[in-house]
């Protein structure tokens, strides 16, 4: 049951990366609009992910989490119906701060849960290994989805999962929190965002003026944040995890897979519809072999890790991806795809439906 929102947030990625064609010619949105589409969910994730664990220590862990499930269904709803970009973007951004709750309250919920480090293990593995079940999935059903509906009906996946949550989970999930914990420091969460939104103008616009001035501010934003974490009896952040070498070399690899995953994934599912031609749901069958690996390899991890060192265990497993990335950077366009507003300067998806209302 804990595996559920693990399974959705990974999933609603997929769905969007799978629908950026279609939505882009349903609503014709401009490209800094379509960044914002696909950007403000991650960028609200990460900015209110460590708010969300502190709210949840304050609150409860399971009241958080089926508040946000309860939140996210909403917002999927409001997704699924947008008119304009602008409405799709707030809809993305109420999805972010409502799946920032997901995360943090399952993985204290687990931590709670199993006591045992070796049950802790197993079920953190198949919490991570639920990420890989959504990513398995989204193409598949999304692909299907689109082919039959409209772009909006990805985010209605979301609805049943949401229901399926909030029941079970008030029956079945024990209710923990932390008697001693902290005040929610609100200029903390002012400062962790305009960190954030500084690395992300960089990432957007490349190296030029406005978004390296971007950078600059959102870096003193996150020393500024840093210095008061320091000073902060119950700060928002314990920056003192970061003195174990361990954790921070771990939670490196971990962003930068991150980083290059997230990337790939989209490309790659923009140009096997955008230039290879194929359909959503085609595109999303080439997808499959690479989430079935993601899901074993997360599974088989925790196992390797008992009778192997954890660190040689995740240097082994970046090795076997770096031809493919290399080769897939080498890769040339054979082809000029058509040029179509809103989509980057590539082509129509081929059958785009409208949505709910609207004709062709």
């Amino acid at each position: 049951m804990l595996a559920l929102p693990s399974v959705l947030l990974s999933l609603d990625v997929t769905l969007l990366h799978l629908a950026v064609p279609h939505l882009g010619a349903a609503l014709a949105p401009s490209s800094t609009q379509m960044l914002w589409i696909i950007d403000i969910y991650a960028f609200m994730i990460a900015g209110f992910l460590v708010t969300a664990g502190t709210l949840g220590d304050r609150i409860g862990r399971r009241k958080l989490l089926l508040s946000g499930g309860l939140a996210f269904g909403a917002a999927s709803l409001l997704a699924a119906y947008a008119g304009s970009p602008e409405m799709l973007i707030a809809a993305r951004a109420l999805l972010g701060i409502a799946g920032a709750t997901l995360m943090p309250s399952t993985l204290a919920l687990i931590s709670n849960m199993f006591q045992d480090p070796k049950q802790r293990g197993t079920a953190i593995g198949i919490w991570a290994a639920s990420f890989s079940v959504g990513i398995a999935l989204g193409p598949v059903v999304g692909g299907a989805m689109l082919e039959a509906f409209w772009w909006g009906s990805v985010f209605l996946l979301a609805v049943p999962v949401m229901a399926l949550l909030l029941i079970t989970g008030a029956l079945l999930l024990p209710e923990y929190k932390d008697e001693n914990a902290g005040r929610i420091d609100l200029i903390s969460v002012v400062l962790s965002l305009a960190a954030i939104y500084g690395v992300k103008e960089i990432a957007k616009h490349g190296v030029q003026s406005a978004p390296l001035i971007a950078l600059v501010v959102g870096l003193a934003f996150g020393i500024v944040f840093t210095r008061r974490q320091l000073r902060l009896e119950n700060p928002m952040l314990d920056l003192s995890l970061f003195r174990s070498r361990a954790f921070s070399v771990a939670l490196g690899v971990m962003l930068f897979a991150a980083v290059a995953m997230g990337g790939i994934y989209l490309f790659v599912t923009q140009y096997l519809q955008m230039v290879a031609g194929l359909t959503p749901l085609k595109a999303g069958l080439w997808l499959l072999p690479a989430a079935g690996l993601l899901i074993a390899s997360s599974m088989l991890a925790p196992i390797a890790a008992r009778r192997i060192r954890p660190g040689n265990v995740t240097a082994v497993g970046l090795i076997p991806g770096q031809p493919r990335h290399h080769r897939l950077s080498q890769r040339r366009r054979r082809r000029t795809p058509r040029r179509y507003p809103g989509l980057g300067g590539c082509r129509q998806p081929r059958h785009p439906r409208p949505g709910p209302g609207r004709h062709p």
